[in-house]
């Protein structure tokens, strides 16, 4: 049976505006003029200023709620423009607090990418044909940002096939891969890590040969023979077992591993060029400087260019209210400062949100700041206090959320280094003293205990656990696993040196 009914629920709703808020905070301040931009264009209502201005005393009013929809009978012309020209809409601005103005230009980074580093050693190959350039170009192209080749020989012939309607076969593909991995750097277009080690020996190979380097000639032999037949041993570290395999002794052994582990595991990195290393630059949200044991915390605001109402916006609102008792155009009216209304409600809620973002920022770090006192006064990470998200937002006010979000992708630049914010938070253990310290603590010493072990008997996860309980840290060998892969450092096993 159907039957209708009326009830009535409480529920929560984002606004247009808390959402444009929480999108904009998770933006890196170094996108942010990108994002800025895009608004610009997209609003017309919305421009940018030259100069600074001080605001208004008076705030506008915050719309945080969609406005409804009129109707058209009930439409009352000359309030609405009353309203929006009393309230003076052109006043609503966004600038740079004074003391924080700085050179927002970036020098501008011209040159050549890997790419087109390995497109200029192609011009110098004696190609026979144009089907076997076509193919060098498709490797090329497959190469990625470390140097390997991610392409199949299979792949790359359909590849070929589709743009260019050429079929080749997969020894004329292997052959002008032959021809690229001759490249430098060397090791350039290998297919996996393997590949990559074998092709860098034995250009190093050649080279003393054609030297007469007849010390280090057996060593690259040795070399190459242990990639070529045993590299899963040599990955495993197993190293009695390749001296009991290859009958050669200890000394022998570390000569060629030796010249294995001088060997670049990503050859393109080698490659560095001027906009490599601009892409890959982090431009910190925060600088925190120590002045005399006061610190100082400024916001990096280059890329958050001032921003107003556009002019022209309340002068089009005086023209129509001009001609508000015209009857032939008061629907085009209406309909027009339909239109500027929300354009001008779009930019200004965007100032808002730019503006709230700005003081959400500077307000969490601050927090940070003062919570952390004294890892940025000395720069020793075993001062860093535990500390969770609920912690800051219970200081600041703001919601979990929030401050996650402002932690997630922003960085501060301090005298000991640019730091990630998400990498102050951290839970808290009990030592064995009763006092709460934080995990990072604990991390950094357990870096500072396997920095400090014998490679030829590295410290397993257990021999860890105990000595960092003589120290006062009574942890989980499974604990002391996750820390230690949270460090990026492998087992004990892969840790072995000769």
């Amino acid at each position: 049976m159907i039957r209708q009914q009326l009830s009535q629920k409480l529920l929560q709703k984002l606004s247009p505006q808390q959402i444009q808020l929480m999108k904009l905070l998770q933006v890196p301040s170094v996108s942010l003029e990108q994002r800025i931009k895009e608004e610009l264009e997209g609003n017309p209502a919305l421009e940018e200023h030259d100069t600074y201005e001080s605001a208004s005393d008076t705030p506008a009013e915050d719309k945080q709620e969609e406005p409804e929809k009129e109707k058209e009978e009930d439409y009352d012309l000359d309030e609405y423009l009353n309203d929006y020209i009393e309230e003076d809409p052109v006043s609503y601005h966004y600038s740079e607090p004074q003391g924080e103005q700085r050179d927002k230009s970036l020098p501008a980074v011209v040159a050549n990418t890997f790419h087109d580093y390995l497109e200029q050693q192609l011009g110098l190959l004696n190609l026979d044909s144009e089907v076997h350039r076509i193919i060098a170009q498709q490797i090329i192209g497959s190469i990625d940002d470390s140097g390997y080749m991610r392409r199949e020989i299979p792949s790359l012939i359909d590849d070929i096939l589709f743009a260019y309607n050429i079929e080749v076969t997969a020894k004329q593909v292997q052959e002008v891969l032959s021809m690229i991995q001759r490249f430098d750097p060397p090791g350039i277009g290998a297919r996996d890590l393997r590949e990559t080690l074998i092709i860098q020996l034995q250009q190093r190979l050649q080279l003393a040969e054609n030297m007469g380097d007849h010390e280090l000639i057996p060593e690259l032999k040795l070399g190459i023979l242990i990639l070529t037949k045993h590299f899963e041993a040599f990955s495993k570290k197993h190293f009695l077992r390749l001296q009991r395999q290859l009958e050669i002794d200890e000394e022998m052994l570390k000569g060629a591993l030796d010249e294995i582990l001088k060997l670049n595991p990503k050859p393109a990195s080698g490659y560095t060029s001027q906009f490599d290393t601009q892409t890959q630059t982090i431009i910190p949200d925060f600088l925190v400087t120590n002045r005399d044991g006061i610190l100082e915390l400024t916001m990096d605001v280059r890329n958050a260019p001032d921003l107003r109402i556009n002019d022209q916006y309340i002068d089009m609102l005086r023209s129509y209210q001009a001609k508000k008792d015209k009857p032939s155009i008061q629907r085009e009216s209406k309909e027009a400062i339909i239109f500027i209304k929300q354009k001008i409600d779009s930019a200004k809620w965007f100032i808002d949100a730019i503006k709230q973002r700005q003081n959400t920022l500077k307000q969490t770090m601050y927090a940070i700041m003062q919570f952390q006192k004294e890892f940025f006064l000395t720069g020793d990470s075993t001062k860093l206090k535990p500390m969770i998200l609920r912690d800051i937002a219970e200081i600041t006010g703001l919601d979990i959320s929030t401050v996650s979000r402002v932690a997630s992708s922003k960085f501060v630049q301090t005298e000991f280094g640019t730091k990630r914010l998400k990498d102050f938070f951290s839970e808290s253990i009990v030592n064995t003293e009763g006092e709460e310290v934080s995990t990072q603590e604990v991390k950094s010493i357990l870096g500072e205990i396997i920095s400090k072990e014998h490679k030829r008997k590295p410290l397993s996860d257990e021999k860890l656990r105990l000595m960092l309980e003589k120290k006062g840290y009574s942890i989980a060998r499974r604990t002391v696993a996750k820390y230690r892969e949270q460090l990026n450092i492998p087992v004990a096993r892969l840790r072995k040196e000769l």
